[in-house]
């Protein structure tokens, strides 16, 4: 009989991907786990502190990987790749940091665990025969929140600061009012990632005017542009389920 394969779960120090972790080790075997996290230099401190947090939650290793060619570093992914927006395939600090040095520790018949919640359908579509706990139990960001709160977890600070995500402080992805919050919260960072933007030149901005469809960047962008107004997370039936379904198969 051909041996099981592994299942790989993709930890981010997020909310959505450490209860995908939870919910993968409760439905499988332990031992045909393993959990992956890709360090960047650019996230807040207090991710590490939140992964130390879910290893005594999960009561289950996480293995850090960190890339070498660009240091673990966002900036430097942007430096010599010379642009910062997405591309086709997401944003190059995301594929060189994150993708690539996963990719490099896993195995041609490793299933892959994926933190999308039914708000990310869309996202998971991209992929094929990945496993998502989350979208399979109608879970939201929400209710991936209020789990971790109820388990007893602090939320990293970034949640705790506002941010939807505990991506790096300053993420290409970001819209105009996450930007401006960043440039309040963390002005050196805003500082640091406007002046690379405006040595690689505009195919480095983020942001385009809806009426000319000109790119624009951080340094034009307007203090008051945008909106960044987190609600406050609410748990929903399907949260109660998903705990529950864990409880039962401890």
């Amino acid at each position: 009989m051909t041996p099981l394969g592994r299942i790989v779960c993709h930890f981010s120090c997020g909310a959505a991907s450490a209860v995908t972790c939870k919910l993968i080790l409760a439905e499988y075997s332990p031992s045909r786990v393993v959990i992956f996290n890709a360090f960047l230099e650019e996230e807040h401190a207090d991710n590490r502190r939140f992964l130390k947090d879910c290893e005594n939650w999960l009561d289950f290793p996480i293995t850090q990987l960190a890339d070498e060619r660009y240091g673990a570093s966002a900036r430097e992914v942007w430096r010599k790749k010379r642009f910062l927006v997405n591309g086709v395939w997401g944003a190059p600090c995301s594929m060189e940091l994150k993708r690539r040095v996963i990719e490099e520790h896993c195995q041609p018949t490793d299933q892959h665990a994926m933190g999308f919640t039914v708000e990310e359908r869309h996202r998971a579509s991209r992929y094929t025969g990945i496993l998502t706990p989350l979208i399979d139990r109608n879970l939201t960001h929400d209710d991936c929140l209020e789990m971790i709160r109820r388990a007893g977890l602090e939320l990293p600070a970034m949640y705790r600061l506002g941010y939807n995500n505990a991506n790096c402080i300053g993420c290409p992805k970001g819209g105009e009012g996450y930007w401006n919050k960043i440039r309040k919260d963390f002005p050196d960072r805003f500082q640091e990632v406007m002046a690379i933007q405006e040595e690689i030149g505009p195919g480095a901005y983020f942001f385009r005017n809806r009426e000319t469809g000109e790119r624009y960047g951080l340094k034009s962008l307007p203090a008051d542009r945008g909106r960044h107004i987190e609600p406050l997370p609410s748990c929903s039936f399907f949260c109660a389920m998903a705990e529950d379904e864990i409880k039962a198969r401890e």
